[in-house]
This record gives structure tokens, C-alpha cells and sequence, in this order.
């Protein structure tokens, strides 16, 4: 059962007007984000949204899709709704605050006056480690803490439903039951408890052990928490922990418990906000090294031992998988696990929302039973719960860690150098089982925690000094949005990663996309990028498009990159023959590789001389910006392909072939000479660049400019960036500059490529400006890169979210590493 939205404002009124949003309300705040079928919001803007409060309304996948996450806790026998629409508890937690970083959104609540809560959604952003950053799971964290100082006796619940996985089909079935205790046990593992026991009575710290007494998450029960617990109340919580830890572990011993389910389903949902994108109509490789190679050599037994706890699941998944198929976005193959630790207080069940929920409601407790009635999903919603007896709750913080996975053998269907293969996910290279990497991840929190508290710490720092706090609710809400579009897949010997264009097309590895993604690549980990293009050249070398120019995507529906060897594929020669040359480039003088630049060197030439036939006078072709249509002679799209033969010579001078750079960078600079005499407009107040050459009464957004500084190509003149800074504050509308002088719409990715490069002030404009569009833009779904600048709305027309384009939010950042030149002599 689902409220309206109105009926919830009024239900849950009180809390909507009392939180705080730092350092800014989104349109929608993200909870899950990890891939691309991880990529669950709350959404919050006023077209459809609640204003940005967890308790109240459902989250939703991207696309408007419910994803029936549900929590509840009880305080002294009163029930408080803290997560989802449920109308099972028509009470509902204060919440008092919200924040994100960049990998996540912590909402600070009240209930009742009572107990306080801090809710921790962290998906972890990892640009430096694959096995990390190959597992698509998320956490969170649950902090409960007395607020009047007394003491209260609190349970805590959470569900996932069946929603989770696509909507499609009619039926679930196929239940079967699952151990669903992830355990280590033996010697070691005893001694462990009287070793950590004799650390806790030596400095008085509050514990609690998982059931064979080793440290895992919840090991030390965070060493000096946000404040000293008073000893009295301590002593009691830690010996009734440990008392609950003693009686489990002997339980398990006897006779091993079967918690959580193991579920199968087909299913079908309709939903209260339909929401369909906008979809445009288009036209030998040398082993890359890890990111930490020191981390990746442990093998699948070896991690699967880290640390074990006992950890309780739920596995819920379609019966029938269809692997590389989606249906409404979502993917129609994979497991989900919902898991927890392992205690004495922990009860499960599965069955419908509304006994589950009730039970919990009702009596504070689930019955640890499995639901065995196969029906549709939206009938009776097939619903997976967890209910905690967190005990009496006073003057210490108790935590309860949940995490969510979805783990698939396989990610990707690529067509590579041998024709059509399937690529495996690359979290079966360190793991031999769903559940070794589920009980992996969840003991992994406190390192991983660790890690996400220092990359928000760096994002926030470089981007605070680069730009400002504007500039840092920016960059903070993009990153996990922009790796949100990724999967890690193939082997840690030669990893790669394929991006989903979500919303837009569905392509997978559009390079157009690549490229506005790039500069989070480029700052926090250049390989990256690497391991992006590493598939567009193995399939193009491999002689599978029929093309002298560039491939615009490697398959028009993720995750099947099967290519186009038809030659039917989207398009946009000139831009992407640039963008290939210019991040090619750009990955190669950050790391030195410049044996990459000779093992494509062939290609990219080829790429060149179409750019030298065409960047100077563009024929009738589309951008990027292809929803803006085709157009001759566009003063942007010639820029970047002159910028893009430029770099090209400096990528011959790499290469040890000095004739070609000679002779490619004077046609660069011939070209450039002539491209400000036909696309600038100097008769004018104001001179500044025209959308297309001769267009006295047109202008554009200039921003394939950004690369020339990137690459350190002085190849446009300075008169050229001063001229643009100075005109971009004349044409400023309420929320930015527009694309063109066709639309109103901008990109805010363009945007911030423009603002890199622009004079401090007009930065600061374009920055401020943005960042005031998004915390007032009724829009509802995930951070748009494509809005209208008058309204702050979504255009007319085309509809853009959640997309991996918002990378282009670290411009700033990714110009920190550019270098002084890019030009290198010859050897």
C-alpha cells in the first residue's frame, strides 16, 4: 500500500518543515548509487518529490521505479516511520538535518523526543582500487542514541521488496531456503575473544563481537565514538552484548540457523509516476597494471576469510535471468543480498508488506518464517525483512550496519578482438562465491569507511580551494552520479570498464559521454580513463566498423557493446574522432604512457586525417549536443577538431614520428588562424564566438576550449579565452548561460568546462549560478546535466538524468594536473 504524495505531506507534515540541508537540498538525494542498476534515490524537488525527507515517501530507482525500501523503529512500544512510504506507522521520525558528501548522505532524526538517529547511506567512490571498486554494493549504517538521557528499550526494522529487480513479468516463484550464516570458526577465532577481551578491560572500551568473537564490523564498537559513554551504563550494554554474543555462538555450534531466504521471482508493478526519458533517434592489448597491485594479489580464499563475520541475508532474484537483458532500465539478471550481522536479536521474515511490516509494528519482533505464496509482485508485494532488539538505549551510541549488493557472473556482452564474448564482472576475479564477497564487503566497513571519509575529505578540500563551497556542493553531489554509470568487469591483469549513457540512449561506451565524464577520471585517477577507452580501440583495431572516422558508442543498449558492424550506428564523426584524440592524449601525458599512444598510433592517425578533411569547414553533422540538431559550420565543433589534429602532433612527437608532428601541428595552427576570421563575431560590443561561421547575430557556449588548456596546447590564443570571459556575464540568464542562441536550455557540464577556463569572476558566476539552480530546480530526479536557464525546469523536450556527464563538475580539479605544455620535442 502506497500514500499519494498529498496525503503523505499532510501525514508527515511536522517533520517536512524542520530539517536542514547542507551543503544544499538536490533535487533528489542519493542513497544507493554504485551502478547502473544500484542507482536508487529519494527524490525531492517539487515536481513529484516530498523536499527531501527520507521518512514519507518511497525511494525510487533513476527512472521513477519504486524500490520499496522500508524502516521503522520502535521506542518504548511506539512505532516511528524513518524510510519509505509505508502507511503501517502513521508516526513519523523528525528529521532534523540531511548532508552529503561525495560517497554520502547522512540524515540526522528524532523520534519522539526520545532517541536521536543518524542514518549513513555510503556508496563508496573507488578510483584506486579494483577490488574495491569492482563490488557493486552499498551501506547503511543506522546510529541510535537516547536523547533525553534516559533510557529506552528500542528495536530496530528494515525491509527491501521485490521491486528491487526489474518489473516486468507476471510472476515470482521458485522459493528455496539458504544458510545464510557467513562464518569462520576454529582456534584462532576463540583465542580472539579472550585477546580482545583482556584489550577491552584494559582501556575500558565499549565492545561488541560477532559470534565467534573476532573483530569484525562492529569489532570495537567504535573507539572513542562521538563522546565517552558514562562507565555505569557502558558496562551493562557491554556485558549484555557479549552475553547475547556467547549464547549465539553456542547456538550455531549446536546446529547451524537458516536466517534470511533464498527467493526467485518474476514480477510486474505499476507505479504512481511514470517516467520515460526522452530517447534520441542516431544516426594483442599491452595488461594494464592495478591501481595498488599490492592489494590485488590476495586470492578468492584468502579475502573471503577477511575478517568473517556472521553475516544474515536475504538473497532475492528473477527466476528466470535473461543475462545482458533489461526491462525498463533494470536488469533482468542478478542476485540481491540484503544482509546484517548474525546476533541473538535478530529475527527475519519474508511474506507480504503487510504482514511483514505488521509484525514488527504490532510486536517488535519478525517470526523468522519464509513466504512459500508465488504470486505477482504487485500482489501482496513479496517483501524481506530484519527486526533488531537493540536492548535499552541510553547514553551510548549502538549501530546496526545493513548493506545491499547485486552481484551478476557476468556484466557485459563485448564484441572484442575474437568476436563476441562474455565478459565477467571483475569481483569474480577475487571472489569464488556470491556470499564470500558478501561477507567481504560487509566486514569491510570500518577500512571502507575509512577510505570514504578521506576522498570526501579530498574531494571537499581541492575543491573548496579551487572553487569555493559553491563549487563543492558541485563536485560532492557528482561523483558518486558519475561512477554510478560504471562497471568494472574482465580480470585485475587487463581490466575494463564500460559506462552506461543513462537516460539518454542506454548506449554503452558512448564516447561523447566518455568524454564529458572524463575529468573526474582525470583527477582522481587517470587509468581510468584507460580502462574506458581500452574497448573503443580493441573493437575498431579489430576492423569491425566500417568507417575511416571514429565509432560514436560500442552498442546501442547496455551492457551489450557488440558493436556496430553494420555501420548503423549514431553519427557524429567530427566530435568523436576530437574526443578520442584529445582524452587519448590526455591519459598518456599524466601517466607517461606513451607506449599506448605507439600501440594505437595507427588509428589515431587514421581518426586524423579525417579531422584534417573535415574540422576546419564541419559539414551538416550533430554534436554532442545532438538533441539540438545537425547544423553546417559550427564554430564549437570545428574548434575541437582543430584542437583534436593538435593534439595528434603531440602525440607524433611522442611517438619518435617527427614528420608527422611537424607537418600535423603548422596545418593545427593554419587552421586555428582561420577559424577566428570565420567563427568570431568582432563587430560588437562584446566580440565573442558564433554558433555557427558568419552568424553575426549568434553565440555559444565555447566549451571544447577546455582542451587546448588541458592538454597544455597553447594552441588558441589567450585573446581567445579573454574574449569569451568577458562576454559570458552579458548573456547570463537566472540559472546559467544557454547552449546557443537556438534554446534556452544549457548543460551545466558545459558550463563548468567554460568556468576552468574563464577569468575568477566570471568562474565564480557560472559556479554560484549553478549551484543556486540546483538547490532551487523543481526537477525531482537525479542531478540533471540539461535544464532550462530561465525556469531552472527539465526543457520541453528532451529529458536528461542521473547521467555520468556530471563528471565534467571536476574541470577545476582535472586543470590541476594539465600540464605547462603540451608540446614535446621529438626524439
Amino acid at each position: 500500500m502506497r500514500y499519494t504524495l498529498p496525503i503523505l505531506a499532510a501525514l508527515a507534515g511536522v517533520c517536512y518543515a524542520q530539517s536542514t540541508f547542507s551543503p544544499l537540498r538536490p533535487p533528489a538525494l542519493p542513497l544507493a548509487v554504485r551502478s547502473p542498476y544500484m542507482s536508487t534515490w529519494q527524490q525531492a524537488g517539487s515536481d513529484g518529490g516530498n523536499g527531501g525527507y527520507l521518512a514519507g515517501e518511497w525511494p525510487s530507482f533513476w527512472m521513477g521505479q519504486l524500490t520499496g525500501w522500508t524502516g521503522f523503529i520502535r521506542v518504548d512500544n511506539v512505532t516511528y516511520n524513518w524510510l519509505g512510504g509505508s502507511n503501517q506507522s502513521s508516526v513519523y521520525v523528525e528529521q532534523t538535518n540531511y548532508e552529503y558528501t561525495a560517497t554520502k548522505s547522512i540524515f540526522t532524526m528524532n523520534a519522539g523526543g526520545l532517541v536521536n538517529m543518524t542514518v549513513t547511506f555510503l556508496s563508496p567512490v573507488i578510483p584506486d582500487d579494483l577490488l574495491r571498486a569492482s563490488l557493486p554494493y552499498t551501506y547503511m549504517n543506522v546510529d541510535v542514541i537516547s536523547a533525553d538521557g534516559n533510557e529506552h528499550d528500542v528495536q530496530l526494522y528494515t525491509d527491501i521488496s521485490a521491486e528491487w529487480c526489474d518489473c516486468s513479468v507476471e510472476l515470482w516463484d521458485d522459493y528455496a531456503e539458504r544458510l545464510a550464516s557467513i562464518s569462520q570458526c576454529g582456534v584462532f577465532g576463540l583465542f580472539s575473544v579472550f585477546a580482545r577481551l583482556l584489550v577491552l578491560c584494559r582501556f575500558g572500551v565499549v565492545a561488541r563481537f560477532s559470534v565467534f568473537g573476532f573483530v569484525s564490523v562492529f569489532g570495537l564498537f567504535r573507539f572513542f565514538r562521538d563522546f565517552i559513554c558514562s562507565a555505569s551504563k557502558c558496562i551493562t550494554i557491554r556485558l549484555n552484548n557479549l552475553r547475547a554474543s556467547i549464547d549465539t555462538a553456542t547456538r550455531v555450534t549446536q546446529a547451524e540457523k537458516t536466517y534470511g531466504t533464498r527467493t526467485a521471482y518474476d514480477l510486474t508493478t505499476e507505479y504512481p509516476r511514470p517516467f520515460r526519458p526522452t530517447h534520441m533517434s542516431g544516426a594483442g592489448v599491452a595488461q594494464p597494471t592495478n591501481f595498488h597491485p599490492g592489494r590485488q594479489v590476495r586470492d578468492a580464499q584468502t579475502l573471503a576469510k577477511r575478517d568473517m563475520g556472521s553475516v544474515a541475508y536475504h538473497e532475492v532474484y528473477r527466476q528466470q535471468q535473461l543475462t545482458f537483458a533489461e526491462t525498463n532500465q533494470q536488469a533482468d539478471w542478478g542476485y540481491w543480498y540484503y544482509a546484517t550481522e548474525d546476533t541473538a536479536n535478530l529475527t527475519h521474515q519474508s511474506a507480504s508488506d503487510v504482514d511483514v511490516r505488521g509484525a514488527f509494528v504490532d510486536n517488535g519482533v519478525l517470526a523468522n518464517t519464509e513466504d512459500t505464496n508465488y504470486r505477482a509482485i504487485n500482489d501482496s508485494f513479496p517483501t524481506f525483512g530484519f527486526a533488531v532488539d537493540l536492548g535499552p538505549i541510553g547514553s551510548c551510541t549502538v549501530d546496526t550496519l545493513f548493506q545491499l549488493s547485486l552481484h551478476q557472473d557476468y556484466c557485459v556482452q563485448f564484441e572484442g578482438a575474437n568476436g563476441n564474448e562474455t565478459v565477467p564482472c571483475l569481483w569474480t576475479s577475487y571472489f569464488d562465491s556470491n556470499t564470500a564477497a558478501v561477507g567481504y564487503f560487509y566486514n569491510d566497513f570500518k577500512d571502507g569507511d575509512t577510505i570514504a571519509n578521506a576522498f570526501d575529505q579530498k574531494v571537499a578540500s581541492d575543491s573548496n580551494a579551487a572553487g569555493g563551497a559553491d563549487y563543492t556542493s558541485l563536485t560532492s553531489l557528482a561523483a558518486r552520479q558519475a561512477f554510478g554509470s560504471l562497471v568494472f568487469t574482465n580480470t585485475p591483469d587487463a581490466p575494463y570498464v564500460f559506462l552506461k549513457e543513462i537516460s539518454s540512449d542506454g548506449n554503452i561506451q558512448t564516447v561523447d559521454v566518455i568524454f564529458p565524464f572524463h575529468p573526474i577520471a582525470i583527477y582522481l585517477n587517470p587509468t581510468l580513463l584507460k580502462y574506458m577507452l581500452d574497448p573503443l580501440f580493441i573493437n575498431q583495431e579489430a576492423g569491425y566498423w566500417p568507417y575511416q572516422f571514429s565509432i560514436h558508442d560500442l552498442g546501442s543498449a547496455f551492457p551489450n557493446a557488440t558493436g556496430h558492424n553494420d555501420g548503423n550506428d549514431e553519427m557524429q564523426p567530427l566530435e568523436e574522432c576530437g574526443n578520442m584524440m584529445i582524452m587519448t592524449l590526455a591519459y598518456a601525458q599524466r601517466t607517461n604512457d606513451n607506449a599506448y599512444l605507439t600501440q594505437h598510433y595507427d588509428i589515431l592517425k587514421q581518426w586524423n586525417e579525417y579531422l584534417i578533411q573535415e574540422a576546419l569547414i564541419p559539414a551538416n553533422q550533430i554534436s554532442t549536443d545532438d538533441f539540438a540538431g545537425a547544423l553546417a559550420n559550427q564554430t564549437n565543433l570545428a574548434l575541437k577538431g582543430i584542437i583534436g589534429i593538435e593534439a595528434f602532433a603531440q602525440i607524433a612527437n611522442r611517438t619518435g614520428n617527427a614528420a608527422d608532428g611537424a607537418n600535423y601541428t603548422q596545418i593545427a595552427h593554419d587552421y586555428i588562424s582561420s577559424w577566428e576570421t570565420y567563427g568570431i563575431n568582432n563587430d560588437t560590443t562584446y566580440p565573442h564566438a558564433e554558433l555557427s561561421y558568419g552568424n553575426a547575430s549568434s553565440y555559444v557556449l565555447l566549451y571544447n576550449l577546455f582542451a587546448d588548456a588541458e592538454l597544455g596546447l597553447q594552441l588558441v590564443p589567450q585573446s581567445v579565452y579573454d574574449m569569451q570571459s568577458a562576454f559570458y556575464p552579458t548573456v547570463f540568464n537566472e540559472y546559467g548561460v544557454p547552449l546557443d542562441t537556438r534554446h534556452t536550455y544549457s548543460k551545466n557540464d558545459w558550463e563548468l568546462f567554460c568556468a576552468a577556463i574563464a577569468s575568477s569572476g566570471t568562474k565564480e558566476q557560472f559556479i554560484s549560478t549553478i549551484a543556486k539552480w540546483l538547490g532551487a530546480t523543481p526537477t525531482n530526479f537525479a542531478f540533471t546535466d540539461l535544464y532550462n536557464t530561465v525556469t531552472g525546469d527539465y526543457p520541453n523536450t528532451t529529458v536528461f538524468i542521473a547521467r555520468p556527464a556530471v563528471g565534467g563538475m571536476f574541470t577545476l580539479l582535472a586543470l590541476d594536473s594539465a600540464p605547462s605544455s603540451g608540446h614535446v620535442t621529438p626524439s
